[in-house]
Order: C-alpha cells, then sequence, then structure tokens
C-alpha cells in the first residue's frame, strides 16, 4: 500500500476517507474500479516493518470516498511484513499488497449473513504448501499424493484460528513456487501468526457477515510509515 493512502487512512475522521493519488498509480478508489469494480475493502495495517501488531478497518466506498464500517485490533507475522513481490516462504513475514479475497472458510458454521462462499472443514482438510506438489498453494481434500505431510497445514488441528477465516489471493492465481503459501485472514491465536493476518473472533464474524462478494471485496496489507518499498500496493 502507498504511503499517500497510510497517510490519508490514518488522518481521516472516523466517518469517511479518500485516499489521495501516489506517485506512479492513481488512487486507491480507481485502483479498485481496475480490480472488479471493488466497492468494498479491508485495510491491515502495522505501523513498521518490524511490527507483529497493528488494525485491520473495513470500508464501503460512497461516492469518492470510503466510509469506515468496523475496525479490530490486528496481529500479523511474528517476523514483521515485508513486500509481497518479493516474500520467501517460511519467513513469518506477512505479504504486503492489494489483495483479492477468492473464498472463506471454517470449522465452524458460517456466521449469520455470510453471503461469501464459505467451505467447511473436515478431518481431511489441508493446505497445501509443498513447492513440489501440483496443489501447491490450494486448498487439498483429501490431501493430494504428491503434498507432503510436513509441507502442508492440516486445517482442523487449528480449532481458534480457522473457526472462521478468508482466503487471501497472495501467490493465489498463478503460484510462485518459494513466494509463500496459505495466507489467511483469519481468527486470532495465542500470539503472532506465521504470515497471515489475524483479528478477534467477534471482529472475524462481523467481517464475514458484512462482506459482499459482488462488491468484490479487497485486503490491503501495508505499513502506516511511508518512504519504504513495503509500503506500496
Amino acid at each position: 500500500m502507498r504511503p499517500a493512502l497510510h497517510a490519508g487512512l490514518l488522518a481521516a475522521s472516523a466517518l469517511a476517507v479518500a485516499a489521495a493519488p501516489a506517485e506512479g498509480s492513481p488512487p486507491l478508489p480507481e485502483r479498485m474500479a481496475d480490480t472488479g469494480g471493488g466497492r468494498q475493502l479491508i485495510t491491515a495495517v502495522a505501523p513498521g516493518t518490524g511490527s507483529t501488531t497493528g488494525l485491520v478497518e473495513w470500508w464501503d466506498r460512497s461516492g469518492d470516498g470510503w466510509v469506515r464500517t468496523g475496525s479490530a485490533p490486528a496481529r500479523f507475522g511474528a517476523q514483521g511484513l515485508t513486500e509481497g513481490t518479493t516474500r520467501e516462504q517460511g519467513t513469518n513475514t506477512t505479504p504486503t499488497g492489494l489483495y483479492d479475497l477468492p473464498y472463506a472458510f471454517g470449522i465452524a458454521a458460517a456466521p449469520p449473513g455470510t453471503a461469501y462462499t464459505y467451505r467447511r472443514v473436515h478431518e481431511d482438510s489441508w493446505w497445501c504448501q509443498d513447492n513440489d506438489s501440483g496443489a501447491y498453494n490450494r486448498w487439498s481434500e483429501p490431501r493430494a499424493a504428491d503434498c507432503r505431510a510436513a509441507e502442508a497445514e492440516h486445517l482442523i488441528t487449528y480449532p481458534e484460528q480457522y473457526a472462521h477465516a478468508l482466503v487471501v489471493g497472495f501467490n493465489y492465481d498463478r503460484p510462485v513456487r518459494g513466494r509463500g503459501a496459505g495466507i489467511f485472514l483469519h481468527v486470532n491465536g495465542k500470539g503472532a501468526t506465521a504470515g497471515c493476518v489475524s483479528v478477534p473472533a467477534d471482529a472475524m464474524r462481523a467481517l464475514l457477515a458484512w462482506a459482499d462478494p459482488a462488491a468484490h471485496p479487497h485486503l490491503a496489507i501495508g505499513t502506516a510509515g511511508g518512504g519504504t518499498a513495503v509500503t506500496r500496493y
């Protein structure tokens, strides 16, 4: 996310915000239009690249600006945040950037009002992170024969974190091996994440009840500080 966007968000009133143009990039509303006419946005902002906590806010587009609908404290990777286009798998860093949200999933039933496609987690539900597998960075049920168990997340073993979650479209459409897999917006665990963004359980339920697939929600992850490539989306 570019510094100009962050400055706009952090200085905005609690009611609305309009992002200023950043050098080499259109203002965020136009950028969202380029990604499918997005009218909903989730921002996950950390104070700096080394931070493990920050703020998640969700916004609805209103005219040329954005109206904040909700907010919650956020947790990030145990090693902070890094530029999504150069991230390396296994670094416990949260990738910055602007991402779509392909679908939701959870061990628990979908919260009332959930409009997103919601996939229930079962005993044989896995997320493959094996760079040598054809199922890399994909849900695999049952686990693909070429996806080693040691290189996959057995989703049902995370009852708190994956009670409810949204898949983040990081390295998803055309996965780059070694870039990273299994980045989600999910419920808090006991501390920092392995690279995901997490929020309290009630906030995750509120996000799922709010998110409208027809409004093409996106997640923008970045830092409040300027002058570093990690803030770019």
